[in-house]
């Protein structure tokens, strides 16, 4: 007698999103991972080659969160609704994960959520450590990501973690240099590897490739190109006619 099949699978079959146990949905899928090393055709007689595994940005986590996390979040959020604004528009998602809170905002509210969290007195964030960028090619509408840590000094080291998202075909994001003027070079490095453009940036250039560089090298299509490397009598063939892990 086979088993009822279970509301995630009928979702799937749906082409949905299945949802949590809250009935909120979940995170996108950003890639499916196969087998236990992502090496493929190599023969594998291990058994591991059947695992097949959805990668999620990271599950969105209920309070209570534990920690100092529920103070942090319930303030901000009182501090959005004070501004006129909708908490539930500008926080999309709140993961806490390994000890570690990431906070996911809309991208148009950046600039007023990292402002609330260095000067509210019950936050005080005061140090922005960069940004980085990431590329999920196949997460459509937000391939390109920036995550900014945030430390607190006056609160013991308190680290927060916010996440931005962006499309490919519109790669905007706020600067935050208004707030956090030390972050000028982090956006600009960003910008350089990953194309993603901080709107306000006081002077939003290359950092580390020339000027006439065309496409960002860390994004995951980028082509890894390469010229052969002879060492000792071997020859290193280019990277992209290297054999393939994934």
């Amino acid at each position: 007698m086979s088993e009822k099949p279970t509301n995630d699978l009928v979702a799937k079959q749906a082409g949905q999103t299945p949802a949590r146990p809250d009935g909120r949905p979940q995170l996108p899928v950003v890639e499916t991972r196969r087998g236990l090393f992502g090496v493929r055709g190599s023969g594998d007689t291990t058994g591991f080659g059947g695992l097949v595994r959805d990668v999620r940005i990271g599950e969105p986590s209920e309070p209570p969160y534990g920690s100092w996390f529920d103070e942090a979040i319930e303030v901000l959020r009182e501090l959005l609704t004070t501004d006129g604004l909708d908490p539930d528009a500008v926080i999309q998602a709140v993961v806490v994960d390994r000890g570690e809170l990431t906070v996911h905002i809309a991208r148009e509210h950046l600039p007023r959520v990292c402002q609330h969290l260095r000067d509210d007195q019950d936050l005080r964030f005061e140090l922005c450590l960069g940004v980085s960028g990431v590329h999920y090619p196949d997460l459509e509408g937000a391939e390109l990501h920036a995550v900014y840590h945030l430390l607190s000094i006056t609160h013991g080291g308190r680290l927060i973690r916010l996440e931005v998202s962006c499309s490919i075909e519109d790669p905007h994001i706020p600067s935050i240099v208004e707030t956090y003027p030390a972050n000028d070079w982090h956006e600009r490095e960003t910008w350089d590897f990953f194309g993603i453009v901080f709107d306000g940036h006081p002077s939003l250039a290359r950092s580390h490739m020339p000027d006439d560089w065309v496409g960002h090298p860390q994004r995951k299509d980028y082509p890894l190109g390469g010229i052969p490397v002879e060492y000792k009598g071997a020859t290193v063939p280019p990277a992209d006619t290297r054999r393939s892990y994934n």
